[in-house]
């Protein structure tokens, strides 16, 4: 299988810089403007992408008084699902301005769909390629849904385990186009960075021969750049304006300059790997000169002997090489030579 891709014209995977994607998700909290204004900061500050959420509250769950239906623990401790989903969900009517905005800034936009409703909506503003959610990794129809769109698509693991992911991604490629990126990934919202598990994102690769890449509930950007060291090609985390302002994604979000630094410690922590081969950084050219090569150390008359006392092995490079040494000793010099002149074959005798 490829394991490079196109996403909107771009091409992502081998041999190419993370592909970023912020996250709008619910930081919206409910302004059509916001939402728009969390774009153009995206794009300002580097990413490749922006990435809403396409559900309502009644896509997503339905509204019931039972213990089952209220969160218990973590950000969103104490609320129904449907209250939730209620609050962070951006609205459908807003989709095709949003699609629209993210033209305007030259930027590429998608979305995660979570039911037909949804797809049939992202197919009516043309969304380019289409992300899975790790909650929906498993709704193996949603994905053939998907997959029926031929577009390519992104999915994140989060808490599936390989046998399922097996399944969808085997769901995915028999209905789709193939083209597939998985993104590793913590469902916990913040992730400790000691929980990361970036490692996992190796195996994914190896285990299911795709593009492979991040998606990052950390706090800080240093899971981003260890996943790309390990050959992430997109990272995805979520982002906002300003995390004193709430909202339901606020405190996993990252800000502006968060983006900013995201973008560029990627693309050098990409551009470091360099192409694995040996000797072929432009840098050290000049400094090839000052390897150890043979010299003379003294002066050595005509048919006198070489000796650790009259050559050596010093800097700079410009002599015979090191190895050379131990067979010179024992040897007599073809002509008279000056302290400090660079041994070559043709001042060897016998």
């Amino acid at each position: 299988m490829t394991k490079t891709l196109t996403l909107d014209g771009t091409q992502v995977g081998d041999g190419c810089k993370p592909y970023v994607i912020a996250e709008v998700s619910a930081n919206h909290n409910g302004s059509l403007d916001k939402a728009k204004e969390i774009m153009t900061s995206a794009a300002e500050n580097g990413a490749d992408c922006v990435k809403l959420q396409t559900y309502t509250a009644d896509t997503m769950t339905i509204k019931a008084d039972r213990p089952e239906f209220r969160i218990k623990g973590g950000l969103w401790d104490g609320y129904e699902l449907w209250d939730l989903y209620d609050w962070a969900h951006t609205p459908y009517e807003w989709h095709p301005e949003l699609f629209n905005h993210a033209k305007k800034l030259g930027i590429s936009c998608f979305s995660t769909p979570f039911d037909d409703s949804a797809v049939e909506l992202l197919e009516s503003v043309n969304a380019p390629f289409y992300k899975i959610a790790s909650f929906e990794m498993t709704d193996t129809p949603l994905i053939r849904r998907v997959a029926e769109t031929g577009k390519p698509m992104i999915m994140s693991t989060g808490l599936a385990t390989l046998e399922e992911i097996a399944t969808s991604v085997e769901v995915a490629r028999k209905h789709g186009s193939g083209e597939l990126i998985l993104l590793h990934c913590i469902s916990g919202y913040p992730t400790p960075l000691e929980q990361a598990n970036i490692r996992l994102m190796t195996q994914l690769r190896e285990e299911f021969d795709v593009a492979v890449g991040l998606s990052d509930h950390t706090l800080d950007n240093t899971a981003a750049v260890v996943a790309t060291a390990l050959g992430a090609c997109v990272i995805e985390k979520h982002f906002t304006l300003d995390r004193s302002e709430g909202g339901a994604d606020a405190e996993f979000s990252m800000e502006p300059d968060q983006l900013r630094d995201l973008c560029n410690v990627t693309k050098g922590a990409w551009l470091s790997l360099g192409n694995g081969e040996r000797l072929t950084a432009s840098v050290q050219d000049g400094n090839r000169v000052f390897r150890r090569s043979v010299y003379c150390v003294a002066d050595i008359a005509e048919g006198e002997i070489f000796t650790e006392k009259n050559i050596r092995c010093i800097r700079p490079g410009l002599g015979l090489p090191p190895e050379r040494y131990e067979g010179l000793l024992g040897k007599q010099a073809s002509q008279a030579i000056s302290r400090g002149t660079p041994l070559s074959d043709n001042l060897v005798g016998g």
